[in-house]
């Protein structure tokens, strides 16, 4: 398997025999692709990848016989794994090899919009707290509020979430 990997693409490579080491060795890392050469000798691999796409964001590849590449192809389908059926050649191989890599990468651009996005929520959640905050103590109108706010960052140089931040430790 090492041989399809060239390390100039492909470092640094780690194998291992089973499912469960797999399952031990991803206790303690991440990594961006896992093959699955299967069968191996504690199980098919099947789950293994469809959970192993559920749970991190590497790119998963099963190598499988030609015999069960279609059952297998759609068991994995909704998983987001990928299936390839065995023997293969080493251009298919590289090529497949480089699709997950750009799959890869896509997944890792949408989970950080994701989180810049989830940020953004959390800010308008944390300046809309600070808003009601104002509004029953200090008894000002939601557009009142808002205009503290705003004047609050700029005189303290600071964002709008540390300035709702210092208004809620300050009213709570």
């Amino acid at each position: 398997m090492q041989g399809l990997l060239p390390p100039s693409d492909f470092w640094p490579v780690d194998t291992v025999s089973g499912i469960a080491e797999a399952r031990r060795r991803l206790i303690g890392a991440s990594y961006d692709l896992v093959i699955i050469n299967s069968p191996l000798p504690d199980d098919s691999g099947t789950g293994f990848a469809a959970d192993l796409c559920a749970r991190s964001d590497a790119g998963v590849l099963l190598l499988v016989r030609s015999e069960i590449y279609e059952e297998t192809y759609y068991k994995l389908l909704p998983s987001g794994a990928v299936a390839l059926s065995k023997p293969l050649s080493l251009p298919m191989m590289s090529q497949a090899l480089r699709m997950l890599c750009a799959l890869r990468e896509r997944l890792r651009a949408l989970r950080q919009q994701q989180s810049t996005v989830e940020e953004k929520i959390d800010e308008i959640r944390l300046v809309n707290r600070a808003k009601w905050l104002l509004i029953e103590c200090l008894h000002m109108t939601e557009a009142e509020a808002h205009r503290h706010l705003v004047r609050q960052a700029m005189e303290q140089r600071c964002s709008k979430r540390e300035a709702a931040e210092n208004i809620i430790r300050t009213y709570q």
